[in-house]
């Protein structure tokens, strides 16, 4: 068996009677359709700007939550100012998280996200390391990353392709931030958002692009000489430089 332990998420379990309501009143996606896999997710600020993403696992008396580790006290702050009166409970757990692609164990999840995502296992589990190039996969499919292509209380969810990564619904009742998110899908084109671009030369994520001396978007994950990028459509094009580097667009939008 081979498996990464992935270090660097933490397991949150929810309780209480009321936790299946509590989150549905403030998650993007669709709780009551949790069933027995893997539920992908974020929590928005008022104003429609992603806060945190994240991964839910559902129990018999509990919810287990899978985030990024170095956001799981924040994330567990937010969700307690919510709760209010509701009967819920929030702790963080010592629950190791295991990523795997190929043939999965007994009790392993699919990644909602993406097939090419493998498989994910909450528990103990024996294995030897699988050396997984998660940046190479995740540059393939334009798969954005909490802190880096995924940005706190800047970031907009239908740029950053959760309608493709099967992390919100359009058909549950209101949750924090839906308004905004509605009027992107319903009322406007996106005309900024992620996209797989080529480099030819040596730039750094964060490094901003720009064409013709105008900014036009930014520079994230990068993974030999390909990158994920976030852009504004109707500025970008074939000719564009990441500091010293050129950078190739060929127009395809992963989302559409």
């Amino acid at each position: 068996m081979q498996a990464d332990r992935a270090t660097d998420r933490t397991v949150l379990k929810i309780t209480g009677s009321n936790r299946v309501d509590f989150l549905q009143g403030l998650i993007t996606n669709d709780i009551k359709a949790l069933g027995d896999g893997l539920l992908y997710a974020a929590l928005l600020s008022p104003q429609g700007k992603y806060l945190f993403d994240f991964l839910l696992r559902a129990e018999a008396d509990a919810i287990l939550l899978d985030v990024k580790s170095d956001a799981a006290p924040a994330l567990a702050g937010r969700l307690n100012m919510y709760k209010l009166r509701a009967d819920v409970a929030i702790e963080a757990t010592d629950l190791p998280v295991w990523l795997g692609t190929g043939e999965p164990p007994e009790g392993a999840l699919g990644d909602p996200r993406h097939p090419a995502l493998g498989w994910r296992y909450y528990g103990d589990l024996a294995a030897t390391p699988a050396e997984i190039d998660r940046d190479a996969i995740r540059v393939e499919h334009v798969i954005p990353e909490t802190g880096i292509e995924l940005i706190h209380n800047e970031s907009y969810i239908l740029e950053m392709g959760f309608e493709r990564l099967n992390g919100v619904s359009f058909r549950k009742g209101c949750y924090v931030g839906q308004e905004v998110t509605a009027r992107m899908k319903h009322k406007t084109e996106l005309r900024k958002g992620l996209a797989r671009v080529e480099i030819d030369g040596d730039a750094a994520p964060g490094t901003p692009i720009t064409r013709d001396g105008r900014p036009v978007g930014t520079l994230h994950t990068v993974s030999g000489n390909r990158a994920i990028a976030y852009l504004r459509f109707d500025q970008a094009g074939s000719d564009m430089q990441a500091g010293d580097a050129t950078v190739v667009w060929d127009g395809t939008r992963p989302d559409g």
